[in-house]
Formats: structure tokens, sequence, C-alpha cells
């Protein structure tokens, strides 16, 4: 009952913009390492910096988590939310440093525009996660929430595209096992993006 005496800690709101910003920063990282696959390695070595900025956020929301009474937010979606985007990152990682154990040499336009789709959904997230501070905000965040949920889709479309190709075309059975690995990463960090939307639409229905 003394809840409304107790400052809420309203940091939170900040470092879901930072996490979501190098999300944006590590899809758009994959985009470039895609269309211009020279010197690959050091275009994975920036993804992994990213990530690794992306892990220190997550760790230091957490131990915020800890240490606040009052939360704006339910504490349980505040961990799912943060834990679902640094999942993003984790995923473009391993992504982009598959392609360099695996020795990949060419990219096929469908994973570029699988990344794209990516980079897109990330750009979407960043705006709702902005949105996330004010709740007069509901109705764009649904509408954001909305459309990453098309783009999951849309993901899906061209992964099961890409994956159909392979089997159909591609005659070395390590090669299909390699390429499926990829695009499942790529599209799986879409996935987490829709994953982050039905957090922010469940906020919205039990905060608006």
């Amino acid at each position: 009952m003394f809840g409304f005496l107790i400052p809420k800690e309203f940091g939170f709101f900040d470092v879901f913009d930072q996490h979501a910003a190098t999300c944006v920063e590590g899809s758009q990282a994959l985009v470039q390492m895609l269309e211009h696959f020279g010197d690959a390695p050091a275009k994975v070595r920036r993804i992994k910096d990213i990530e690794h900025k992306a892990d220190d956020i997550t760790h230091h929301t957490v131990e915020m988590l800890h240490r606040t009474f009052i939360t704006p937010i339910d504490r349980d979606q505040i961990h799912k939310l943060i834990t679902l985007m640094d999942d993003i990152m984790d995923l473009i990682d391993g992504g982009a440093r598959r392609m360099i154990l695996y020795g990949v040499t060419e990219i096929p336009a469908d994973l570029i525009e699988l990344a794209k789709v990516l980079h897109h959904s990330t750009l979407e997230l960043q705006k709702a996660v902005k949105c996330l501070r004010d709740m007069k905000n509901a109705q764009q965040i649904v509408k954001i929430c909305i459309e990453i949920n098309k783009l999951e889709n849309d993901g899906d479309a061209i992964r099961d595209a890409a994956i159909a190709k392979l089997f159909k075309e591609e005659k070395n059975a390590i090669q299909v096992i390699v390429w499926k690995e990829i695009y499942e990463a790529v599209e799986t960090a879409i996935d987490r993006c829709e994953d982050v939307a039905n957090i922010l639409e469940g906020v919205v229905l039990e905060n608006a």
C-alpha cells in the first residue's frame, strides 16, 4: 500500500533503448557483410564486438533488476524483454561465425534478402521499444508489433523457399546442412523479434 511513496526505476527504458540499438547495429552489420563478403573475418569480429556490447547491457539490466524494488513494468516482462533481445544478437553473431567456420565463399541472394528482413524487424523493434516509455503510445506499439509479425511470416517464407531449393538443387549433403544451419540462425533471430513484440503487446494490455 506504500508503493506509491517509493520511486520507480525508469532507467530500464534506457537500457531497452540501448539494447534495441545494438540489435539494429548488428543486423545492419550482417547485411553489409553479406553484400560485401570480402574481408569477412574482420566483419565477423565487428559483429562479435556488437554482441559483447549487447551482453554488457543485458548483464547491467539484470543487476538493476536485482537491486530495484519498484519497476515500471512487471519484473518478469523486463527479464524476458532483455533476454530475448540478447538472443537476437547472439543469433546474428552465431550465423556470421558459422560462415567463417564452414569456409563459405559465396553468398546466395536469398540469404541477403532474409538478413534484410531481419534488419527491418530490428528497426521496427527499436521504434516499439522507444514508445514503451509512455502508454499513450499503446496503439502505436500494437501497430508496430503487427508489422513485426508480418515480417516474421516473410522470413519464414524466404527460409522455407531457400531450404527447399537447397534440397532440390544441392548435391552435396554437407553443403545442405551448412546452409540450412545458417538460414535457420538468421530466421530464428527474426522469430526472437516477434517474441519481443509479443511481450510488448502483453505490456500494453496490462498497462494501457
